[in-house]
């Protein structure tokens, strides 16, 4: 179970939106670069976000370069999972290979600031704020407890390849 603040943000947030292609001398130092995650889009961002939180966003976020440091960096600053109407692919496989749940549900719902609770197992999004359900479709068994352990390499570590 996931609980936390929702930060809403819109359409076609990139990757360079995430992480800016102007800091790139930082890819080195993920503390440093965490602490400028999101700010094109949001420049308050990073200063108000806690442990636990959400990005909740439109369509095609992440889209653009790939660019490993994106989900890492989102992760590193707290956030929990990221919610959006639809996601670029590479960077879908990255947050989940990084440990990042990203979850496909219809956000319009959703306010900036709404107390979420996500049920990862049932596919479930009840938003505290306002009362409503979301279903979002249900993560396969395998990408759980790679989720579960925290990434792919966590969990190649643990268990040396993939056991379905």
């Amino acid at each position: 179970m996931l609980c936390g603040r929702a930060f809403k943000f819109g359409d076609g947030i990139s990757t360079d939106h995430i992480t800016p292609g102007r800091l790139a001398h930082l890819r080195s130092n993920l503390p440093e670069l965490a602490k400028h995650v999101l700010e094109d889009a949001e420049p308050t961002f990073v200063s108000r976000v806690r442990a636990g939180d959400l990005i909740v966003a439109g369509s095609n976020f992440g889209l653009g370069s790939s660019r490993e440091h994106a989900p890492l960096v989102i992760k590193k600053v707290g956030v929990s999972a990221v919610l959006a109407k639809s996601v670029a692919r590479i960077f879908f496989r990255n947050a989940i290979n990084l440990g990042l749940p990203v979850l496909l549900c219809d956000t319009d719902k959703i306010n900036d600031g709404d107390e979420l609770e996500i049920d990862l197992a049932a596919g479930v999004v009840k938003d505290k704020t306002n009362g409503s359900r979301l279903t979002f479709k249900k993560i396969p068994e395998v990408m759980l407890r790679i989720l579960n352990e925290g990434g792919l390499i966590p969990y190649i570590k643990k268990y040396g390849d993939f056991r379905l």
